[in-house]
């Protein structure tokens, strides 16, 4: 085990290390520069030399990629000159929590609602509870993230559409996760709002990765529900839901743990576009304002957070693997 969490822990590195150097490299190419946002369209050349010199933006790309990653081993992400210079790390402690609790909330809706119609779409297979289950579940990763995002807005109007708590509200978080911080402060009337102005961005975010769990479930549940040990439990005489809860869902439960790890991954990428529909305060909003602004560091940081995430997942679903099946070697 030790040596196989070394192996993955090596190949993290590596992933996240080419990561940062796309994004690097594509942050450069493309036409841009983030100082103009600071000094506006006719700045003072000289004062633009100066501060190109002070950041090291006019040296050669392999210097200040080489710079970049000896910044990242110290802890310093750098300031971000389209924000008025604020540190980029206290700008990402700040909003981390939110996306995070935004994808939590997806998750929570996504995994528990995706299984429980891929299972009943296979256990009423080519029934009208199939046909409805994979009916939704077409609809679901056929409909883009936003497009939901604003069909709900429009379809909910009594609903909180934007931000985590209206403008008016004084609030003081402790870990900046909302729904944890108001029940701390014992602030049952914040927690309720607080909850609803999640709801909506929630749903929208959970749509594609319920979907794609529920279809998923269906078909490895399908092919578990044919094997000779369901039958043999049939025989003995076991009730249908006990067949299926017992018997089948743990030995159909592999490919589900797989997509749904991977679906949390993708969920970050998702919540860029629901946080910018619903005005939600995250890394997502804070990365899409930053790109077109040609903010380096901003988006530097932000994608090697993203990576670091998402490749977290990807192990944590390897060793659930493990878990769930002893017959898997790690070799």
């Amino acid at each position: 085990m030790t040596g196989y969490l070394l192996r993955r822990l090596l190949q993290a590195v590596v992933t996240m290390a080419v990561a940062a150097s796309l994004v690097f490299l594509a942050m450069r190419i493309l036409p841009g520069n983030p100082l103009l946002t600071k000094f506006g369209q006719h700045p003072d050349a000289e004062q633009i030399e100066k501060i190109m010199h002070e950041q090291g933006w006019d040296k050669p790309l392999p210097v200040q990629l080489v710079a970049f990653f000896r910044e990242i081993l110290s802890g310093d992400l750098g300031e971000a000159p389209s924000q008025g210079n604020e540190p980029v790390s206290e700008a990402l402690k700040r909003r981390i929590p939110a996306t995070i609790e935004l994808t939590l909330a997806a998750v929570a809706i996504a995994i528990p609602l995706g299984i429980a119609a891929g299972i009943a779409a296979a256990v009423w297979r080519s029934r009208w509870p199939d046909h409805v289950c994979m009916a939704g579940a077409l609809l679901g990763v056929s409909v883009p993230v936003f497009f939901l995002g604003i069909c709900l807005r429009a379809i909910f109007t009594g609903m909180p559409v934007r931000g985590r708590l209206p403008d008016f509200v004084l609030f003081d978080p402790i870990t900046g996760f909302y729904l944890l911080d108001t029940l701390l402060q014992s602030r049952f009337d914040l927690f309720t709002t607080a909850l609803r102005h999640l709801c909506l961005p929630a749903v929208a975010l959970s749509s594609i990765p319920t979907a794609i769990i529920a279809r998923i479930t269906r078909s490895s549940m399908l092919d578990v529900l044919d094997a000779d040990f369901i039958r043999t439990a049939k025989a003995k005489g076991a009730s249908a839901w006990r067949v299926v809860l017992r018997h089948a869902v743990p030995n159909a439960a592999l490919p589900i743990v797989n997509i749904a790890g991977f679906q949390i991954g993708l969920l970050l990428s998702g919540a860029v576009l629901t946080e910018t529909v619903f005005d939600w305060p995250g890394l997502g909003q804070y990365i899409v304002k930053a790109v077109p602004e040609s903010d380096y560091v901003i988006v530097q940081a932000g994608a090697l957070l993203i990576a670091g995430i998402f490749v977290s997942a990807n192990l944590i679903v390897d060793l659930l693997y493990v878990w769930l099946d002893p017959r898997i070697r790690l070799s």
